[in-house]
């Protein structure tokens, strides 16, 4: 049984990536002025930060039902079932759609839609997992099963140096964002286990930036019973920023030396999270490989 990988571009996978790893990507849509643009489609990342620094808004919107269903109907002529993993129900409608989706014909049976609650790396990680366990002959179903119960196996932590987006977005209020910008207050968020975005602390220093994702990190390899990671992933996010991204890299492969892959993957994160972000954001997950790919 040939099994197709499917998801949204919450994952940061673009579309040149998304074919080389042989996974189909759905573009998710968001709004500058009037105009609809899709990440690496009309709008680069450049011209994106542009836009968003001289400070233009920005909202967004989860794909459209026919180009979730034209990316399923394009991967069952090749394949007999799909997996298709959206971003995080927490932050988006888009995994309740594509489960209603999947219960109608022509895909009742054939289309699977776990809410794996990723986001970014750790979406883009479970896309891969669920590709490597299609190729050991696990079938949708199950692989769909899997990815359910893996909801807290992994982590992923947030360093925002600008509180203007997250104004913007009504993650925080006007004078939340005020003091918080007087203060130099620089906050570290997390994905929490229910796939929604939440603080985890509030530091000054991009220094301690990246402390505290780090303790961020251990801690949830603690909980997950594997402190050193050695059957983890490590990925690093980011959103405009790629040499601070590169550089951090160094300092988690010094940190985490019997980590389960030499290669730590560094991502930029998609423009529907790094709307709300902004320049400078910086990320670190960790996302615990599933014991059937061993």
């Amino acid at each position: 049984m040939k099994i197709g990988i499917c998801t949204d571009s919450g994952s940061g996978i673009t579309p040149e990536e998304g074919r080389e790893l042989g996974i189909k990507v759905v573009p998710m849509p968001f709004r500058m002025g009037e105009e609809e643009y899709f990440e690496d489609i009309n709008m680069s990342r450049e011209e994106f930060f542009q836009r968003l620094l001289s400070g233009e808004l920005v909202s967004t919107s989860q794909p459209s039902m026919e180009s979730v269903m034209e990316a399923w109907d394009e991967l069952l002529t090749e394949y007999d079932e799909v997996v298709h993993i959206p971003l995080s129900s927490g932050l988006s409608g888009s995994t309740q759609t594509a489960i209603m989706l999947s219960q109608d014909e022509p895909y009742l049976g054939r289309v699977f839609v776990p809410d794996s609650r990723g986001v970014s790396v750790t979406q883009r990680m479970h896309c891969i997992f669920a590709k490597l366990l299609g190729e050991k002959g696990y079938t949708g179903k199950v692989i769909q099963d899997l990815l359910n119960h893996s909801t807290g196996e992994n982590g992923i932590y947030i360093g925002v140096q600008n509180l203007s987006y997250l104004k913007r977005g009504g993650r925080i209020t006007p004078m939340a964002a005020a003091i918080g910008t007087l203060l130099q207050i620089k906050p570290v968020l997390a994905i929490n286990e229910g796939g929604k975005l939440d603080s985890y602390k509030k530091v000054r220093t991009e220094k301690q930036v990246r402390e505290a994702i780090i303790e961020g990190l251990h801690q949830t390899l603690e909980r997950l019973g594997d402190p050193e990671a050695r059957d983890c992933h490590i990925a690093v996010a980011y959103t405009d920023n790629k040499e601070q991204a590169e550089n951090f890299r160094e300092q988690l492969k010094a940190e985490f030396p019997n980590r389960f892959e030499e290669e730590i993957v560094v991502r930029p994160l998609s423009l529907l999270i790094s709307c709300h972000i902004g320049e400078n954001g910086l990320g670190a997950a960790v996302i615990k490989r599933p014991k059937e790919l061993n």
